[in-house]
């Protein structure tokens, strides 16, 4: 991830722009009055959560990300408002230099030393040693090709298997103490030999990958039942950090888009035959309790969350105590966290649909798919939301009859109830509350004793009471990043291309390619340095691409000129790539352009303006541009 990335990741563009504008909450997005152009009448400034986007539909007709909007405000160029987002989002820059070159370089030899790891622990597994391991793996219903998609291994029970190994091949034992390979001898294990021993023995491995794929760590798991501790992770280390991590998200990431929702588990089984059996939007925080950064982590594939949770963990034999500590896991040794709050208060800052369901009694989802894949499925459809979840587990605990029992559960959830930030949902839960309790919805408006929480943003007028307003839903927005990104792979492999891609433009009556066409502003500051590349003529335009390129602009370039999957396209190939590419860019963006000045104006006439409105002729362009997009999609591409 580079800083840039890591700074839009912690910055919520919304709380960011509230700094300058009033906006209010409209279906998912968010309006207010541009702050580009003071004097207009019209909200017509929108503010994009899903896509940490914003665009003006009014007089500058503008749009970006977080940088390009304090670029806009502060009139910075973009090292200026790098480094002031950085330092409000609290990552810190470090330029390229030799030390950080070096240091980039040992990652990438640890990561072939973990990647080396991994082999040598698999070929263990299919030793005699490792019978045992295998022996367990296929009696729990893993198929040979599930281990081999895994990985998964066996660590000799030896002390020094694994460092006589590596260190054979020619890494050190300071690599292999980096890499959580080995750990250092203490007293307590003098029968250890050397300054390091394996830290690994005799414990079936579970490699463990960073969500773009790389090998970042180990969870072992006991076969001998004396052994302590059951579950052991790597270290933390460089390239390790378990509470930002989560199990089986580099195979899960296309099911995640695709379907829309990420199943949370608890153990690395049973991501893994989840997975098996086809749910492959599964994920483990293995073991601990979710962090804000994990939920982060997969809010970039789906904001759809369904927690499973066994049966005691949903309270049937756990004790709430003020709801914050639910239970111990199961399997583990680190605890894990039910906290009711806490989810809500995730809920609300990532604006998430996030959803708990329980497990038949003394059975872990391994088990339950392995029993019946399509129970499994019906477990996953009746989750509930945090606060329906919790009402039904304290309704199960206590006697309702019982008017103390009520008054117990109703002090437990209105607080939970007060932490949803949309007022419907607020209501609704009430009335679910009070029917559970058998009381009238009066007595619980009067048991709670804080005041309604108003969302509205900015000051009521005197006597003014909050009306909240029922809205349709808008759909999330649809993400044009990667084909930004595209396009920019295929201009810096040929920043010559973008010359017949702007006479195939015009022939098809569009209009060329410019950083207008990029939200995201290094995207639009590489889009413009190829543009003058080829206005140039001093240097190659390669050449002139890369050179002085700003740190975070250069690792974005790294990235996108490494080598592409399916082989490197011919020149013909590449531009028919590109002109498709950008036509498709330009289909989405336009389409979610339409679907908000339709709102817009929906918006203008629930509140009495009965005319066309002012957006009545841009929707007018904007389909007509959209059908030019689809004549060109469908028609011949030329090439030269």
């Amino acid at each position: 991830m580079t800083a840039i990335d890591e700074i839009k990741s912690r910055i919520d563009i919304v709380e960011l722009v509230s700094e300058t504008v009033k906006l209010r909450r409209a279906g998912k997005n968010y309006t207010g009055f541009c702050p580009f152009h003071p004097n207009s009448r019209t909200p017509a400034f929108v503010v994009f959560p899903d896509s940490g986007t914003w665009r003006c539909f009014g007089q500058c007709n503008e749009g970006g990300d977080v940088f390009r909007f304090v670029m806009k405000k502060e009139g910075w160029d973009f090292p200026q408002t790098l480094q002031y987002l950085a330092q409000k989002a609290g990552v810190e820059l470090e330029p390229q230099t030799p030390e950080r070159q070096a240091e980039d370089e040992e990652h990438a030899r640890l990561r072939g030393l973990l990647e080396e790891a991994v082999l040598f622990y698999h070929h263990h597994l299919q030793t005699p040693a490792g019978g045992e391991a295998l022996a367990y793996l296929k009696k729990r219903g893993l198929t040979p090709d599930t281990i081999d998609l895994f990985g998964l291994g066996y660590a000799p029970n030896a002390w020094d298997s694994a460092l006589s190994y590596f260190t054979k091949k020619g890494y050190t034992p300071a690599e292999l103490l980096q890499a959580g390979i080995v750990t250092e001898r203490t007293a307590d294990h003098a029968e250890s030999r050397g300054g390091v021993y394996d830290r690994f023995r005799n414990r079936i491995m579970f490699p463990i990958r960073d969500p773009m794929g790389h090998m970042a760590g180990f969870g072992a798991r006991i076969l001998n039942p004396d052994d302590m501790p059951k579950f052991l992770n790597s270290p933390q280390t460089v390239l390790f950090d378990k509470g930002r991590m989560l199990y089986g998200l580099d195979l899960a990431r296309k099911a995640l888009r695709a379907q829309d929702q990420a199943v949370i588990v608890e153990g690395y089984l049973d991501v893994i035959l989840l997975h098996q059996a086809g749910f492959s939007n599964t994920v483990s925080p293995m073991g601990t309790a979710l962090t804000e950064d994990q939920f982060r982590l997969l809010k970039r594939f789906t904001r759809k969350m369904v927690i499973a949770l066994d049966a005691d963990a949903a309270g049937e034999k756990a004790t709430l105590r003020g709801l914050d500590v639910a239970r111990q896991a199961m399997d583990h040794t680190d605890e894990a966290v039910f906290d009711a709050r806490g989810l809500l208060r995730h809920e609300a800052r990532l604006q998430a649909d996030l959803r708990v369901t329980t497990l038949p009694p003394g059975m872990d989802p391994d088990e339950v798919v392995l029993r019946n894949p399509e129970e499994w499925k019906h477990i996953l459809e009746a989750a509930q939301p945090v606060v329906i979840h919790v009402m039904d587990t304290l309704a199960k605990a206590h006697d309702l009859n019982d008017p103390k029992a009520k008054s117990t559960v109703a002090a437990e959830v209105l607080p939970l109830i007060e932490d949803v930030p949309n007022p419907v949902e607020r209501d609704a839960y009430r009335q679910r509350l009070a029917r559970l309790l058998r009381v009238d919805e009066s007595a619980l408006a009067v048991a709670q004793r804080r005041p309604p929480r108003i969302t509205r943003r900015g000051p009521l007028k005197p006597g003014e009471r909050p009306a909240p307003v029922i809205r349709p839903a808008i759909n999330p927005a649809r993400h044009g990043l990667e084909l930004e990104a595209h396009i920019l792979r295929l201009l810096l492999r040929q920043p010559e291309a973008l010359n017949p891609l702007d006479r195939s433009l015009l022939e098809n009556q569009l209009s060329r390619l410019g950083a207008q066409d990029f939200e995201a502003t290094d995207h639009q500051l590489l889009a413009r340095r190829v543009q003058d590349a080829l206005e140039q003529d001093e240097l190659d335009p390669h050449q002139f691409i890369l050179r002085d390129l700003p740190d975070a602009l250069a690792d974005l370039s790294q990235r996108l000129l490494a080598p592409m999957p399916l082989g490197e396209p011919t020149s013909d190939q590449l531009q028919e790539d590109l002109f498709k590419t950008v036509l498709m860019l330009r289909q989405v963006r336009i389409s979610e352009s339409i679907g908000q000045l339709h709102y817009l104006q929906e918006e203008l006439q629930e509140q009495g303006d009965l005319s066309r409105g002012p957006y009545h002729e841009m929707m007018l362009q904007y389909a007509q541009t959209l059908a030019r997009l689809n004549r060109a999609l469908a028609g011949p591409v030329r090439t030269e």
